[in-house]
């Protein structure tokens, strides 16, 4: 069964950092492209970022830039590295699989490119 399991979620205050990790049970990363997105109560899902198959292209939501990394760790785990997390960063963040052999991940507004998504884990930014 394929399968993509999140965790590392928390509760911390603005400012501090959280380190995500998304790991596949049943399959390997090696052809997927991964994205990192996430669902603040009563809004829509959107995306973070996402990292193409083989680690040479990432994109980053313009409000994530500069404070989230994402790395792929080895053929069965990607980790997003969030820094300065602020209050607006709160939300279920999941992680998604793209079988896509192109050097550039999906647009991170085409969440309906991605085949497998985890259930999620929840970041929440308060003081």
């Amino acid at each position: 069964q394929l399968q993509l399991v999140e965790s590392g979620g928390g509760l911390v205050q603005p400012g501090e950092s959280l380190r995500l990790s998304c790991a596949a049970s049943g399959f390997t990363l090696d052809y997927y492209a991964i994205g990192w997105f996430r669902q603040a109560p009563g809004k829509e899902r959107e995306g973070v970022s996402c990292i193409s198959h083989s680690g040479s292209s990432s994109k980053y939501a313009d409000s994530v830039k500069g404070r989230f990394t994402i790395s792929r760790d080895d053929n069965m785990m990607v980790s997003l590295q969030m820094n300065s997390l602020k209050p607006e960063d709160t939300g279920v963040y999941y992680c998604a699989a793209d079988w896509n052999f192109l050097e550039s991940c999906a647009g991170l507004d085409d969440l309906a490119s991605y085949d497998y998504w985890g259930q999620g884990t929840r970041v929440t930014v308060s003081s």
